[in-house]
């Protein structure tokens, strides 16, 4: 069981990994529909992105 799921900006930006970004968000929301979805923009911001959809105030 995951408590949030981050995916990353190399799959989310780039047009041409638009139908795997929507496969990656549609298979994460299937395998852990209780997990919130965060999305970062740089590896740095992960541990970020997590927080702000955990509520932890990072």
């Amino acid at each position: 069981m995951y408590d949030c799921v981050v995916i990353g900006a190399g799959l989310r930006l780039p047009p041409k990994s638009l139908a795997l970004f929507e496969a990656v968000v549609n298979i994460v929301h299937h395998a852990a529909p209780g997990a919130a979805i965060a999305f970062n923009t740089k590896p740095e911001d992960t541990a970020a992105a997590a927080a702000r959809q955990l509520g932890l105030g990072r």
